[in-house]
């Protein structure tokens, strides 16, 4: 065996350690690490008051207080369309009713399985979602808990931040703790870029979701452009997946094909809009990666840590791509997560959108 396949068989190993380790320990690191990522978005807000002459912790504890209030407010809608959604139950369970009916006469049909074998098979499913249910609703208690504990990292964090600082450049060798310096404020900034560009989007989203619904004629448009809009924070399986179900209820509620057609068209031209427009210009080129990696982190994250793992995806994989652009055996590796910036591919659109909001806000800076 020669000496490049011993190495490649170690890294592989060494990777292998590491993504268990991540997944044996998220019960400590998942926490932690949704804390990490907030504490970067609250960061320039903490300072600022800071320069008020607000005394650190105060300002910290604002911070949370923001944080609680945003919570609260997207609660408080999501639990009052979900009211009013309820109200259309007894409609919906018709309709649902209805719709098996027909998919159970259209598998005798076609299929030769009887209504009794499809009840069966029906119930057995029944029994798996209930049991579905039954774990989330005893897991309740651990989010809240989980929910404490990441608001009292978030305020660890953004108070001893000088010390964790000072602690990190000590652990580095004297010769590059200038770089290591660059490095955490860059992770840092791209960490904040990321959020406050996914908040915007899903801002956008939500108004963009309101009105092509609106004009699609869906019942219960805010709590669907909500949904849809929230789901941004899962690239490309979160939009599919909102309008997927939106589509889905409106055709149990009797919607027209005519409406269920709106649906997809509004998702199609939201997301022409997105990808061309928004992205370029709200998220920024140092936070995005390319499609292939994305997947991949998704698919890991999940695998690695579940659903919060796909939220922390995205920032963290970017915070390890300017990890790989300081280090020099680790740059291919930021190569291969980043998109090819290239002026000549970029699209006419967006150049010109791009440089007039540059233009405005060179004027607003002077």
């Amino acid at each position: 065996m020669t000496i490049t396949s011993i190495s490649t068989l170690r890294n592989l190993l060494i990777l292998f350690l590491v993504f268990a380790g991540l997944h044996y320990a998220q019960d400590f690191l998942m926490p932690l690490a949704i804390a990490g990522v907030f504490a970067t978005l609250f960061l320039p807000l903490t300072m600022w008051l800071e320069l008020k002459k607000f005394p650190r912790g105060l300002a910290v504890f604002i911070c949370l207080l923001v944080l609680l209030l945003v919570v609260g407010v997207i609660g408080a809608l999501l639990g009052w369309q979900i009211s009013e959604l309820i109200k259309d139950i007894a409609l919906i369970k018709q309709k649902g009713s209805e719709v098996i009916n027909q998919l159970q006469q259209f598998i005798l049909n076609h299929f030769g399985i009887s209504i009794e074998q499809q009840s069966q098979v029906f119930k057995g499913q029944q029994l798996y979602y209930t049991d579905i249910i039954q774990r989330f609703a005893g897991s309740v208690t651990s989010i809240l808990i989980n929910f404490v504990l990441i608001l009292a990292y978030i305020f660890c964090l953004l108070y001893y931040r000088g010390h964790i600082k000072q602690f990190v450049l000590k652990l580095t060798v004297a010769a590059h703790r200038t770089e290591m310096n660059e490095v955490l404020h860059t992770a840092s900034r791209v960490s904040q870029q990321y959020l406050i560009g996914i908040a915007k989007m899903i801002v956008l989203l939500w108004i963009m979701y309101f009105i092509g619904f609106s004009i699609a004629g869906v019942n219960n448009v805010l709590f669907f452009a909500i949904l849809c809009g929230l789901l941004e924070i899962i690239p490309y399986i979160g939009n599919i997946t909102g309008t997927t179900l939106t589509v889905l209820v409106a055709g149990i509620q009797g919607a027209s094909p005519s409406v269920l057609l709106g649906i997809v068209i509004s998702y199609a031209l939201i997301q022409l809009f997105q990808g061309w427009i928004l992205e370029p210009i709200i998220v920024g080129p140092q936070v995005r990666i390319n499609s292939f990696t994305t997947i991949i982190a998704l698919v890991i994250g999940e695998l690695v840590w579940g659903i919060p793992g796909i939220f922390l995806a995205i920032p963290l994989v970017a915070m390890f791509k300017i990890v790989c652009d300081h280090n020099q055996s680790l740059k291919p590796y930021g190569f291969f997560i980043g998109v090819v910036a290239s002026k000549k591919r970029e699209h006419e659109i967006t150049r010109k959108v791009r440089s007039w909001f540059r233009l405005r806000r060179h004027k607003k800076d002077t």
